[in-house]
């Protein structure tokens, strides 16, 4: 049959579709029938009961459900006929002026934009890179040696000082009067890490044991609790204890308690650079992906469905409500979210993954089995069993599914570096990790 199209605004099209009466009143009349073999009534044994009182008590509901399966139907046969990619769901409502022994319906709907790439050759995209230096693996070591750690109690003469762990007893006021946790016993932390205000470790660094010391401290603004952020304390602290932190000697039998195969120094010291190196290679590939992403949306521009962009506003706003349920916020359920937060993140996210689509359709850019095997084996290696790793991914359709994005993501950005104006920039190890 011939489909006409009518455009109404940018991506919105409509589609009149035109249904027989007489073929929707024989299909109500022939689920009636089948509804009858099985229904049960009251005064009647089941499959006896009279078709008027079957036709009275579903004839609306069967007549509701004829009408949207032809409706849908309908309308797939003539998208395709079309050869519209429609966006999200129709919608659909009864027309009226149709002609005699006939339905009306119009449908409303979004198709998909044409997403046309730029030139990437015009496109410029910063690369990063980085290596793994010899101090990165002296830090590595400093903190596997820090979490093998012990403490022994240092002399009576000697003063705390970081990395020491002090036990201190401390009250705390504002005006005068105790507040809720500002006070405790036998409380124990490690100078020099940062869980306590740098105010409060000054004060303590430099105390000996036994030693009292009263001193303000000024709440930051943004302090966690909200009671007295952005307020003046008076602490009293007594520091009852001070231990010398011991680290394990970097030698042979500190790389054997680590499990090390090659059970040496340089053994150690081997297996943490590939360890680095492997965590390095995906942060670089993360960075330049997204700098890949950052200049596709740039080298496009097209109208975005508005289907499209609701339904990732309703799963970002889904995980917004997940993520309070995680934090034990109460009622997270009925927590007032306003989507408009999510708007941007949305709409980049639809059209990101339009303009990724197109650049895999028309490029042949699919993941294989054997690039979505190879990044499994290689996320698996930083494992006790990689062999537990792989066949966990593996017993999971919706894990591969996302092994395959990122690989097909990776290659999207392999493409589009080797097409675009790449500006390399040297990365420090510090600065990478940190980012």
């Amino acid at each position: 049959m011939a489909v006409t199209v009518e455009t109404l605004e940018k991506l919105e099209r409509r589609i009149t579709l035109t249904l027989s009466a007489e073929d929707i009143r024989k299909e109500v009349e022939n689920r009636l029938k089948r509804l009858a073999r099985t229904v049960k009534a009251d005064g009647f044994r089941p499959g006896k009961v009279p078709m008027g009182v079957v036709t009275q008590r579903y004839g609306y509901s069967v007549q509701y459900e004829v009408v949207n399966d032809k409706v849908g139907q309908a309308f797939t046969q003539a998208a395709n006929e079309a050869e519209l990619r429609v966006a999200g769901m129709p919608r659909i409502s009864e027309k009226e002026g149709a002609a005699e022994g006939e339905v009306a319906f119009d449908a409303v709907f979004e198709v998909y934009p044409e997403v046309v790439v730029g030139d990437l050759a015009e496109v410029e995209v910063e690369r990063v890179t980085s290596e793994v230096t010899d101090a990165a693996i002296d830090r590595t070591l400093d903190i596997l040696r820090k979490q093998r750690r012990s403490f022994a109690d240092r002399a009576a003469d000697e003063v705390a000082t970081d990395d020491d762990r002090v036990t201190i007893d401390f009250e705390g006021k504002i005006d005068g009067e105790p507040f809720a946790g500002g006070k405790a016993e036998g409380f124990q932390f490690i100078l020099g890490e940062g869980r306590m205000l740098e105010q409060f470790e000054k004060a303590v660094r430099g105390m000996k044991a036994g030693e009292s010391k009263t001193f303000p401290l000024a709440f930051p603004e943004d302090y966690h609790g909200k009671d007295v952020a952005g307020k003046e304390a008076d602490f009293l602290v007594t520091l009852t204890k001070i231990e010398a932190q011991q680290l394990p000697a970097v030698d042979a039998e500190f790389a054997q308690s680590l499990g090390i195969a090659d059970a040496t120094v340089e053994g150690l010291r081997a297996d943490i650079k590939k360890n680095l190196e492997r965590e390095v290679k995906f942060r670089v590939a993360a960075r330049n992906k997204q700098a890949v992403m950052a200049a596709l949306e740039k080298a496009t521009s097209f109208d975005l469905p508005k289907a499209l962009v609701d339904n990732e506003l309703e799963r970002l706003v889904a995980g917004a409500r997940e993520d309070l349920k995680q934090r034990g916020i109460k009622d997270a359920d009925k927590a007032p979210i306003p989507t408009e937060v999510f708007q941007p993140q949305a709409e980049r996210r639809v059209r990101l993954g339009l303009t990724v689509a197109e650049v895999v359709r028309a490029n042949n850019l699919s993941a294989t089995v054997e690039q979505i095997k190879a990044h499994v084996d290689e996320l698996a290696q930083s494992y006790e069993k990689p062999e537990d790793v792989v066949r966990w991914y593996f017993g999971d359709q919706q894990r591969l599914a996302e092994v395959e994005a990122v690989v097909i993501e990776a290659n999207v950005a392999e493409f589009v570096l080797g097409r675009a104006k790449v500006v390399d920039k040297a990365l420090a190890f510090d600065e990478l990790m940190g980012a």
